[in-house]
């Protein structure tokens, strides 16, 4: 009976250490910051990093009590890294107690095994800022009354659900960064993901920056919404790859949000804020309602959405011709050029049929994988 060979566990502070224990070093420096709570002399310093910054309390005309609202500053960053931290304390819970163990159910081979890890995560942040954004959009009334995205401009004070909503958006956007080490991403895969990361984060601080978050709010919940509905559907597609129903219906959400996005934000730009009375621009003040700064911020959402048009329109093209070649070799191999005379060249003919059907449908699987992998 042979004895089982231990593993030697990697020296410490190597790459591999790091990647395996890159979720508990970072729980520590977060419980480092949570103690700091403790003590009179570094409770000041550890609030920046935990609680949201410069509050500003007002009368409502419409209520007897005060109002806090807050703004943004500098001190900020402090709170973007530590949810940042906690952000990635969540991305390695939910891979190692939800995405791996359905990863070990379905047997799934390398590719699909870093798309599926991909998607779970993703699906996961997109359906909370769905919902947390739009309960957000509930309450703030932004939906009801479309002048309230440029009526008062410049819109320095933010709710604080609105102000969290952007920390943590920002944070997560932020975090995926580093991932992209942790999770050993491969490195075909990086330039895709850098993409959309780093458009994340110009937007995202370009609308909390700018004093623009009504209409970033706006924006992002029905952009997060056909985003989930896409990892949703390439999840189902992994585990069965029969189920591919909801990508047609996500393919037909994602033009219309392209369009929803590019009326709402000429809108915005175009005819509210050009209209408003408030024209300068001013730093101490967050008013950049100028003519510069409106093209620029029009031209970046524009340009954006048309790339993004761009590879939708040459990957369904793409998917389509490559179907039209499966459906024609398919016809080839059902329909034989000459019917055979004897009883040996029917089964000849029979068998070769067999052959080519069962490349057909193997082509096929490899491409209807593509659809999920590739975009």
């Amino acid at each position: 009976m042979g004895f089982r060979k231990k593993s030697k566990s990697p020296p410490v502070l190597s790459h591999e250490f790091v990647i395996q224990n890159h979720a508990d070093m970072v729980s520590c420096v977060a419980m480092i910051v949570l103690l700091g709570l403790m003590f009179e002399v570094t409770a000041k310093f550890a609030i920046m990093f935990i609680t949201v910054q410069y509050n500003v309390t007002q009368n409502a005309e419409d209520k007897p009590e005060s109002v806090n609202y807050y703004k943004y500053g500098p001190k900020d960053i402090a709170t973007v890294f530590f949810y940042l931290l906690i952000a990635i304390i969540l991305h390695a819970l939910i891979q190692e107690y939800i995405l791996d163990k359905i990863n070990r159910r379905l047997h799934l081979s390398k590719t699909k095994h870093s798309k599926f890890n991909e998607s779970g995560q993703l699906a996961t942040f997109y359906l909370c800022s769905f919902v947390w954004g739009c309960s957000i959009l509930t309450n703030e009334e932004f939906v009801t009354n479309p002048t309230f995205l440029w009526e008062g401009y410049p819109h320095i004070h933010m709710a604080f659900q609105v102000k969290f909503f952007y920390i943590c958006q920002i944070a997560y956007w932020f975090h995926a960064l580093p991932e992209l080490y942790f999770q050993k991403v491969r490195k075909e895969d990086i330039p895709r993901q850098l993409y959309y990361i780093c458009l994340y984060i110009f937007h995202i601080t370009g609308a909390y920056v700018l004093n623009l978050h009504r209409l970033g709010l706006v924006l992002l919940v029905p952009h997060y919404l056909v985003e989930l509905l896409f990892h949703a559907s390439r999840l189902f597609y992994f585990s069965d790859e029969n189920k591919q129903k909801g990508f047609t219906l996500w393919a037909l959400l994602f033009v219309i949000t392209r369009l929803l996005t590019l009326t709402v934000s000429v809108l915005t730009f175009g005819f509210g804020l050009s209209r408003t009375d408030n024209q300068g621009f001013s730093l101490a003040e967050g008013n950049f309602n100028v003519l510069t700064v409106r093209m620029t911020c029009l031209s970046a959402i524009c340009l954006t959405q048309a790339w993004m048009m761009w590879k939708f329109i040459n990957f369904q093209l793409k998917k389509w011709r490559e179907q039209s070649q499966i459906q024609a070799i398919k016809k080839k191999a059902v329909s034989p050029k000459s019917r055979p005379s004897k009883k040996d060249s029917r089964g000849e003919q029979y068998s070769s049929n067999c052959l080519f059907t069962s490349v057909a449908l193997k082509k096929k699987k490899k491409k209807e994988l593509q659809y999920c992998v590739q975009y």
